[in-house]
């Protein structure tokens, strides 16, 4: 199966993910996500990725970000993986490939997903079991996003800066955000639309990504095509 274009529609946000091969361990110590944060900070400046959300977990990460370009995602991950596998290979005399390939992407419809991904990353150290709090997990945005921690990797997103008239305000709402978990549906929305590349968000929505982006944007219906008249 081809793979299809990547999405560039600009002002939107992208959900991005990258996994180690095999979903092998890509980061082993606390020295080791320093140096990735570093090196991502970095790349996204320079590039024109501003990034909303992250979680670095130990075989994969995940980013909500928008680019200012159609380049900022790719060059931003290029440059990233490049470095990073450099110094993790060094660091543990190995070598080879540490990345399972090309990362996943699904654009997201910021009125109606931007939260709910946001969450969905944020509580991705609360699902695989590691901590019971989001805020306890030291390499993720929660903290600067529910409690005002200086994150200079992160870029507040024009929605979540609505959420309140000042910063204690937008705290106090998105904590509030998680007192109630996400619904399947909406586990399962984000985790098909990023890993098949469709786009995250209604019909109506997809209907707008793919004559923007001019690519199909959702899956076939199923069932054969109508036979010509």
């Amino acid at each position: 199966m081809a793979r299809l274009p990547r999405y560039f529609v600009p002002g939107m946000p992208l959900h991005l993910i990258q996994r180690g091969n095999n979903r092998q361990v890509i980061f082993a110590g606390d020295e080791d996500f320093a140096f990735f944060r570093g090196c991502l900070l970095d790349a996204s400046r320079r590039e024109g990725l501003a990034i909303h959300t992250y979680v670095f977990m130990a075989n994969h990460v995940h980013l909500l970000a928008t680019p200012t370009s159609d380049t900022s995602a790719g060059r931003t991950l290029q440059s990233v993986g490049r470095r990073y596998v450099q110094h993790f290979n060094h660091r543990y005399g190995r070598t080879g490939t540490l990345w399972e390939g090309r990362y996943k992407s699904t654009v997201v419809d910021a009125e109606s997903y931007l939260q709910a991904c946001s969450r969905y990353i944020e509580l991705n150290p609360v699902r695989a079991g590691m901590v019971v709090h989001p805020r306890d997990y030291r390499w993720s945005s929660y903290r600067a996003h529910a409690d005002g921690e200086c994150d200079d990797l992160v870029t507040d997103h024009p929605l979540y800066l609505s959420m309140g008239s000042d910063a204690a305000a937008r705290q106090a709402a998105y904590r509030q955000l998680f007192h109630a978990g996400l619904e399947e549906a909406q586990i399962a929305n984000i985790r098909e639309a990023t890993n098949k590349g469709w786009a995250l968000g209604n019909d109506r929505f997809r209907e707008q990504i793919e004559a923007l982006a001019n690519r199909r944007a959702s899956p076939r219906k199923p069932g054969r095509p109508a036979r010509e008249k």
